[in-house]
């Protein structure tokens, strides 16, 4: 049976003890090392290559980029942040800076030994009480994020949205707009890359969860179609 090796980073010492103690019940589970500090994340990950490392998120230190750095320079190691901090946004800034597994120290012995068990795995582990909350909040994130991304939209991209939601052919938006049918398409391809779509119907699905929700004020104004100017772009 192989052994998964795993690093502890937190800057509570009785906290590393109990951690220690706990895997080392476990004959598939070995510590390498161990660190107290944002730094020592990185520094551990480099020299000791762990399968898996545990860490704290209130330490010395800016945590996430240490995260982000371990996922960078040492891809293969996954990480767990193992934290008391309840609050969902901490969960999805863990997740985004690259960890794979949101532990909250509150959680029994047996949610760690399963997040340390799925990461390893290639899965993505979340304390169970607290998964649907960020879930849910991922999605919004996700949202936002296009929101983002469309308002950046140029005027005549905006002016291809709003007919692509009226179901308007390439054909019928180059007449519309007086440009050609190859200036929609290379515009449509520039809508694809900013709504991180693969096709022109996940284009217009985009827009619509855009029209549908809620967003920054000015997020969808590029969607309304303005009278299009005289010469062709």
């Amino acid at each position: 049976m192989s052994t998964v090796s795993v690093a502890l980073v937190d800057d509570r010492p009785l906290m590393v003890e109990g951690i220690a103690a706990l895997l080392a019940r476990s004959p598939a589970l070995r510590v390498l090392a161990t660190g107290t500090t944002a730094r020592d994340v990185v520094e551990i990950a480099a020299r000791h290559r762990p399968d898996v490392i545990i860490v704290d998120l209130s330490m010395t230190g800016d945590v996430y980029s240490a995260i982000a750095a371990v996922l960078k320079y040492t891809p293969a190691t996954k990480l767990v942040a193992f934290t008391a901090a309840t609050g969902v946004d901490s969960a999805i800034r863990a997740l985004d800076a690259g960890a794979s597994g949101y532990v909250l120290k509150g959680s029994n012995s047996k949610e760690l030994l399963q997040a340390i068990d799925c990461v390893h795995r290639g899965e993505t582990y979340i304390t169970q009480s607290f998964a649907s909350q960020v879930i849910a909040a991922l999605r919004d994130t996700s949202l936002r994020r296009i929101a983002a991304e469309a308002v950046k939209l140029s005027m005549r991209e905006g002016q291809i949205v709003g007919l692509l939601l009226r179901g308007r052919t390439n054909k019928e938006i180059a007449t519309a707009l007086k440009i050609s049918e190859k200036t929609v398409k290379h515009y449509m391809t520039i809508l694809m890359q900013k709504l991180h779509a693969r096709n022109r119907l996940e284009v217009v699905i985009a827009a619509q969860k855009l029209s549908e929700h809620a967003m920054p004020a000015g997020a969808l104004s590029a969607t309304r179609l303005p009278p299009p100017p005289s010469l062709a772009v």
